[in-house]
C-alpha cells in the first residue's frame, strides 16, 4: 500500500493536549506547521542575528515530519509519556517502530527521499516544539482558561534550560505580540496613498 498521503492528511484528526481542558482545540497538523514556521524562523535567526550556520529548508522539513509517528501512536498525553524512565523508553521504541512503519507506506524508490527527515531531529526543532507549546499555554491563558498554567511554567523553564540565543531572541522579539488584540496586530498606521487609485475619474 502507498497510504503514507492518506495518512498524513488524516493529522488533523488527531487531538492535543487530550487530558486538558481547552478553550480552544488544537489538533496534530495545526501543530506540525507552526513548528515548521517556528524552526525555520529559528534558523533564520542563528544565520542573521548571531552569524550562525542552518539550513531553513531542512528545518523546516525536519519540523513538518517530526510528530509524523503519533499518526500511528496517537498523542501520548506528557504525564504517561514521561512518567518514568521505563515508560519513556517504552514509548520511544514504539515511537521508532511507528517511524520504520510509515516508510513503508512509501514507493520503495521514494524512500531515501523521505527517511532523513521522519527518522531524524535537529536542536532548533526541538526548540520550536517546546516553543509552540508555550505559546499554546499562553493563548488558553489570555483566554481565561488556568488550566495551562502549570505547564507554561514548566515549558517556560525547559526552553531557558536550553541555553540557545535563538530561543531567548524569539521570546523577547515574538511572544509579547500573543497578548495583543487583532486590532492591535493589524493597526500598521496610516495605509500610504496609491496615486490615482481613489482618484474620481475624469470626464
Amino acid at each position: 500500500m502507498n497510504s503514507f498521503f492518506a495518512l498524513l492528511a488524516r493529522m488533523r484528526h488527531i487531538r492535543r493536549w487530550g487530558l486538558m481542558r481547552n478553550a480552544f482545540p488544537s489538533n496534530l497538523s495545526e501543530h506540525s506547521y507552526l513548528v515548521a514556521v517556528i524552526a525555520h524562523c529559528l534558523g533564520a535567526i542563528r544565520i542573521n542575528v548571531f552569524g550562525g550556520t542552518a539550513d531553513l529548508g531542512v528545518l523546516a522539513l525536519l519540523a513538518l515530519y517530526h510528530d509524523s509517528s503519533e499518526i500511528i501512536t496517537g498523542d501520548l498525553p506528557t504525564p504517561i509519556k514521561y512518567g518514568n524512565p521505563e515508560l519513556t523508553a517504552a514509548y520511544k521504541t514504539v515511537e521508532t517502530l511507528a517511524r520504520e512503519k510509515l516508510l513503508t507506506l512509501l514507493p520503495t524508490e521514494l524512500r531515501p527521499s523521505f527517511e532523513p527527515y521522519i527518522t531524524h531531529t535537529d536542536e532548533l526543532v526541538s526548540a520550536a516544539d517546546k516553543l509552540s507549546a508555550y505559546i499554546k499555554c499562553v493563548e488558553e491563558r489570555l483566554a481565561g482558561n488556568t488550566e495551562f498554567q502549570s505547564a507554561e511554567r514548566q515549558l517556560l523553564a525547559k526552553l531557558e534550560a536550553l541555553n540557545l540565543p535563538e530561543v531567548g531572541y524569539f521570546i523577547e522579539h515574538f511572544m509579547p505580540d500573543f497578548g495583543k488584540t487583532l486590532d492591535e496586530l493589524t493597526a500598521l498606521g496610516e495605509a500610504p496613498k496609491i496615486d490615482g487609485a481613489l482618484d474620481t475619474p475624469k470626464k
